[in-house]
């Protein structure tokens, strides 16, 4: 059965935000002038992390909710989502006196199922299944089907599509308060509703301003799906993105971004770390990794942008402070400073100081030691980390540690091992 093409448009967008603006905050547009300098262009940052769910999805799910009919609200709804949808959801429901079923992955980080409970309060029912968003989606259709439940759908529905495109008509109405046109708009991508959206008004009112689109390195679903001429499922992701791991974008969102995205373009999951410590650091803005993709494509853009005015969409701050020490490892391998590796040591007295005189540059670091001495060996596996302190020593540490040890291990060749002991 053929599938009938459709494509949202501006007038979508724009009776979507007839209805939210009394609702939603207006978030604000600013200049953050660190960006601006580092990449010579002028740089503006859509601070969705100051919605009231910290999350663009808000507009989404209030607005696909408020066009069911009562009957159906009263029924209950049901979503499906790895933590920002839910809290839209879970916020709606709470505002509307309605009750939500809401799927959550059990890899959601606690602290979005915490805010999950605190916006929804008691008018929300959490079921955490799947190891992943498709999977967790599947159980919540089956259940919609079962309960006769209304699904309020993450991305790939023309209504939820059209609320998240109710942040380009804010950013175009500050835009022009403050006197500026847009070069660049810079979109993260997970199953697509949002770069649907919000690409669909801006082609309608600033055809001349290029949409790109921002997806995880390790889950390019709307890129295999522009490969592909359809959605296709990927098979296998990194899911440290967690707002943006969706193995198969939707139909309508990839018949939308396919009719209006000017780019699509990848960000490793290291730069997104390196993205979020950086905005952290010199910004004092939190982003969780989905909310800092949009800035950390600047990067990949650097060469065309200098003198042009971008913006970036931080879709979100929903970030698990427990995370941290992950971000920043990610950050250090991205980088090409942190190192993994197991080595055979001789086990007699002096030979740890014997591989720190002879194999560490001056100004590297031991950040990780594991050994267990064996009996009647003459030598014992290690574990060991070492930081660099300059990336491009490296190629000279390798030839130290092969004259050390010919036979030693490096773990970011295996990634098993390295998740495994490290």
């Amino acid at each position: 059965m053929a599938v009938t093409k459709q494509v949202l448009s501006q007038a979508d967008v724009e009776k979507a935000s007839e209805v939210l603006a009394p609702i939603i905050r207006h978030t604000p547009l600013q200049y953050d002038p660190y960006l601006s300098q580092k990449y010579q262009a002028n740089v503006y940052l859509k601070r969705e992390d100051l919605q009231a769910v910290r999350s663009f999805k808000i507009r989404g799910a209030y607005y696909a909710i408020s066009q069911a009919t009562e009957a159906q609200r009263q029924r209950g709804v049901v979503c499906a989502s790895a933590g920002n949808h839910a809290q839209g959801v879970a916020w709606t429901s709470h505002k509307m006196g309605i009750h939500a079923t809401i799927f959550m992955p059990v890899t959601t980080p606690k602290q979005k199922c915490d805010q999950v409970r605190f916006f929804g309060g008691d008018n929300v029912t959490i079921k955490m299944v799947g190891d992943t968003f498709d999977e967790c989606a599947a159980a919540a259709n089956a259940f919609c089907e079962q309960e006769q439940q209304t699904f309020i759908a993450p991305f790939d529905d023309l209504l939820t599509m059209a609320g998240q495109g109710t942040i380009a008509t804010e950013i175009f109405q500050d835009a022009k308060k403050q006197g500026f046109a847009v070069d660049y708009l810079c979109v993260a991508i997970g199953g697509g509703g949002l770069v649907s959206g919000v690409s669909a008004y801006t082609k309608g009112v600033s055809p001349q301003t290029k949409v790109v689109g921002v997806e995880p390195g390790s889950a390019a679903s709307m890129a295999a799906a522009f490969a592909a001429g359809k959605p296709v499922t990927l098979d296998s992701m990194d899911t440290f993105v967690d707002g943006c791991a969706v193995a198969t974008a939707g139909n309508l969102t990839y018949q939308t971004a396919r009719a209006y995205v000017d780019e699509l373009t990848q960000v490793p999951e290291g730069a997104v770390s390196q993205t979020i410590l950086d905005l952290y650091t010199k910004q004092a803005i939190v982003a969780e990794p989905a909310g800092a993709l949009s800035v950390g494509a600047l990067e990949n853009l650097k060469d065309e942008i200098t003198g042009k005015t971008v913006v970036c969409i931080i879709s979100g701050g929903n970030n698990d402070i427990n995370r941290m020490q992950e971000i920043e490892e990610r950050a250090l391998i991205y980088a090409g400073l942190q190192h993994y590796f197991i080595f055979n040591f001789p086990q007699r007295p002096g030979a740890l100081r014997e591989f720190v005189s002879q194999v560490l540059g001056p100004n590297d670091d031991i950040t990780k030691f594991e050994y267990t001495k064996k009996v009647n060996r003459g030598d014992g596996p290690v574990l060991l980390g070492i930081l660099l302190s300059n990336r491009n020593s490296y190629p000279d540490l390798v030839k130290r540690m092969a004259a050390f040890d010919p036979h030693y291990i490096n773990l970011m060749d295996n990634p098993m091992l390295y998740e495994m002991l490290v």
